[in-house]
């Protein structure tokens, strides 16, 4: 990643310090960030949306320095970092906290602590193809790239199930997969990655719902109810998965990898066992 945002000398007042003194008197902090951002769709659209508010992420550090107190500036440096990578467009921060006046008994510019973390989410993507001679090998290969894209890691494939295809065209019966991961991606970075592997495996979108070599819908990104969790409404990628509840060919084979998956349904985190229960007839069966 290239693309940075930069903010410097965020500045407020607290009372973070081992001795008594910090802790009754207080003094003065601030803080500069480097926010990791791929600023792409922002350059070209000229829309809020497509990158990282940094008033907001000021007015999030304050609230932070102004908190009650801790003992260590590094826990002060991990919260703001914490902070700052609950939003989905950060890929990573470099948080460097200053404190001036620290009471350090000898003569001294300043003491900083710098933090530097890349986001780790949990990631959740359906692997479909009905075309070629052996569909079940181009998941196990879709498999092995996820697994080789940079800030894509733990790549875990669930087992192979087949489905009936339902709606479109007639066409041959598809193999499908689940994979989870985790990533320091933001959602619409890696959702291009999906396009790009599909398109080396030969995807074409021509007709809606139709046959095709390799299909990779990303489901969900971050933890359901969690400050990790991505949500988005924008038609370009909506988060979590808008149908993803009422297929069959993606719960099951989430669950079989998952027990405990959950999925966001609305206002609403359900265990994907209970959403299985509603798309038994769906015509998906394990692959032998």
């Amino acid at each position: 990643m290239t693309d940075r945002i930069t903010l410097s000398g965020v500045t407020a007042y607290g009372y973070h310090g081992v001795l008594a003194s910090e802790k009754a008197e207080g003094q003065e902090f601030s803080v500069d960030l480097v926010l990791e951002v791929d600023l792409t769709r922002a350059a070209a659209t000229d829309d809020l949306r497509h990158t990282v508010n940094y008033a907001e992420v000021a007015a999030d550090v304050v609230a932070i320095l102004e908190a009650p107190a801790q003992d260590l500036i590094e826990t002060v440096a991990g919260q703001i970092v914490d902070s700052v990578l609950t939003r989905p467009l950060v890929e990573a921060v470099t948080v460097t906290l200053h404190k001036p006046h620290a009471p350090v008994g000898v003569p001294f510019g300043d003491v900083t602590v710098e933090l530097r973390r890349e986001r780790d989410v949990p990631v959740v993507i359906a692997l479909g193809a009905n075309l070629g001679s052996d569909p079940a090998d181009t998941i196990d290969r879709a498999a092995v790239r996820l697994a080789q894209v940079p800030g894509l890691s733990q790549v875990v494939l669930s087992p192979l199930f087949e489905t009936d295809p339902v709606g479109g065209p007639e066409q041959p019966t598809y193999t499908n997969a689940v994979a989870l991961a985790r990533t320091s991606l933001a959602p619409g970075r890696l959702l291009s990655v999906l396009h790009e592997i599909e398109a080396d495996f030969g995807r074409t979108r021509e007709i809606r719902w139709g046959a095709r070599s390799l299909d990779l819908d990303l489901i969900q990104v971050g933890q359901p109810g969690q400050p990790t969790e991505s949500q988005s409404d924008d038609p370009a990628l909506t988060l979590p998965h808008p149908r993803a509840h009422e297929r069959a060919f993606v719960l099951a084979p989430w669950h079989a990898v998952d027990e405990a998956a959950k999925l966001r349904v609305g206002d609403r985190v359900v265990p994907v066992a209970e959403l299985l229960d509603a798309v038994a007839d769906q015509g998906v069966r394990a692959r032998e």
